[in-house]
């Protein structure tokens, strides 16, 4: 690695600092500010619920189930943060003798990401108080993470900005845009955002720099160990999907046919597959970096394990 390169990368940390430094925000002074959860109002956007399939459901019905989806959706950001926080603290110490810069830069992300986890725990029990009884996010954050840092880092660094760039298109491209949902849960992401973007900047620096460790047998068992991430998450889905579709029934004025029950449980399915997967893996910036690692023939490998998920 040249001494300009070095610099580059320097600089680049720095940058994450400051952006950090300016957008710093609390989480009862700026975020919740006394506030609660406009129940009258979606949570989750159409863009990502996606509910436009249940056509039976009349707009009450699917403002329930972005409430239901949004509820599943600041869940899961605490749950994959948790993993994430373990892994940024473990990368950082490899600075801790070295380059200062990057060390203050993923230190600041760590202390982020542990306040987010904050912010998702509070959103729940807020939630808790305010809708039906009866919800369960199932995935334990702990044993999750157990599994998911099981593996090499390269594939929890490459899963890692997987989420943090689906984070951000998903807040830009649907959150953002809908003017109808309840302001507190729009401003949650909002402020999520505003400290998740100089995240995906540490997240591909730290992947490039694991990657630049590996020799061609090392990189070809993280592509396995990135595909069976994957598998597991849409498994968790799978699961969770189920749950909230209970839960729906469970509250809902009416009874639905056997036939019903099965698609809003395949729409939500559906739903999440593409929000916490395949609006990830599709991002531009993440299949550049990625291409730019592997081989063709583990790209193939790759796109033949999402097959099943994209289709």
């Amino acid at each position: 690695m040249t001494v300009a390169m070095v610099v580059n990368k320097t600089d680049r940390y720095a940058k994450c600092i400051e952006v950090s430094k300016r957008v710093r925000w609390d989480i009862d002074r700026d975020v919740i500010r006394g506030r609660n959860f406009d129940y009258s109002k979606k949570f989750l956007p159409d863009g990502l619920a996606r509910t436009e399939a249940l056509t039976f459901l009349n707009a009450d019905e699917k403002r329930f189930i972005s409430q239901i989806q949004g509820r599943t959706y600041a869940n899961t950001f605490g749950l994959v943060e948790r993993f994430i926080c373990a892994k940024i603290l473990e990368v950082g110490r490899e600075h801790v003798l070295s380059d200062q810069v990057a060390l203050e830069a993923l230190v600041r992300f760590s202390d982020e990401e542990l306040k987010h986890q904050e912010l998702f725990r509070r959103l729940e029990q807020m939630a808790q108080k305010g809708m039906p009884e009866g919800y369960t996010y199932l995935p334990k954050p702990n044993d999750v993470a157990s599994v998911v840092l099981g593996k090499s880092t390269w594939a929890v660094l490459a899963l890692t900005l997987h989420i943090e760039l689906f984070t951000q298109a998903h807040y830009k491209e649907s959150i953002d845009p809908d003017m109808h949902l309840s302001n507190l849960w729009k401003d949650v992401f909002l402020y999520h955002w505003k400290e998740e973007s100089q995240h995906a900047v540490m997240d591909e620096l730290e992947w490039m720099r694991e990657d630049a460790k590996l020799e061609p047998p090392e990189r070809d068992q993280a592509v396995n160990d990135l595909i069976e991430l994957v598998a597991a998450i849409d498994g968790i889905l799978d699961v969770q999907s189920g749950a909230d579709a209970d839960y729906f029934v469970a509250n809902s004025k009416r009874a639905f046919s056997v036939e019903q029950v099965k698609s809003i449980r395949d729409s939500i399915f559906k739903a999440y597959r593409w929000q916490y997967i395949a609006s990830g893996v599709q991002d531009p910036r993440f299949t550049s970096v990625l291409g730019r690692m592997i081989t063709a023939e583990q790209g193939a490998r790759i796109n033949a394990a999402l097959a099943p998920i994209m289709n």
